[in-house]
């Protein structure tokens, strides 16, 4: 095997969270971040493109019935509920920013619930490139971000997770989530820091 490489998870960057009109952008917009997180996203992957470190992308989509949902609760009723993530919509499309990263974002499908692990190929797309450490950003920070973070940990992947790169459903559990939960399965970084300790390598 090569060397050890990084991957950075991008979950969720999807027009349903992310345009302006996204049917769940209100689910995110509270904690005043929206923007902040998209900016300091595509910075990091600029500055980051020229690396070895992986982008990954876990978009969410279901079928136009959402027959793949049985009895669903909590943000998969919403999700039901207000008709996100469907394919063929607009809403389910990947961000138009990332239009532009051709080959650089591999695209792993398929996933339909909280964990990016779940129903994917991701962790033997992970395997297959010798990935050892995973980092996170995207939404939400306390459902997806966290399920998936766990998962990841558990499978005995080192697990970062950037605070400025996450967004939550208010200012408070972004907080709580960084300070009291996170730790005790990942370290918490700032984008620059992470993008400052890729580029020394």
């Amino acid at each position: 095997m090569g060397k050890e490489k990084t991957a950075i998870i991008l979950i969720g960057y999807q027009n349903d969270y992310f345009a302006e009109d996204g049917i769940l952008r209100g689910v995110i917009e509270e904690s005043d971040n929206t923007n902040n997180v998209l900016k300091n996203t595509l910075s990091m992957l600029d500055k980051l493109k020229s690396t070895d470190v992986m982008f990954i992308q876990t978009p969410i989509i279901f079928t136009e019935n959402y027959s793949e949902l049985v009895n669903p609760v909590g943000i998969l009723k919403a999700i039901v509920d207000l008709k996100a993530f469907r394919a063929g919509g607009s809403g389910s499309k990947p961000i138009p920013e990332f239009d532009n990263m051709g080959d650089r974002l591999v695209c792993v499908e398929g996933k339909r619930g909280l964990n990016a692990f779940s129903n994917t190929k991701l962790e033997h797309i992970l395997q297959q490139h010798n990935v050892k450490h995973v980092v996170l950003a995207g939404a939400v920070t306390s459902i997806c971000i966290d399920s998936t973070g766990r998962a990841a940990h558990e499978r005995g992947y080192q697990v970062s997770i950037l605070s400025d790169c996450t967004a939550s459903r208010t200012a408070y559990e972004q907080e709580f989530y960084c300070e009291n939960i996170f730790p005790l399965y990942a370290s918490i970084n700032q984008s620059d820091t992470f993008v400052s300790e890729c580029l020394k390598h």
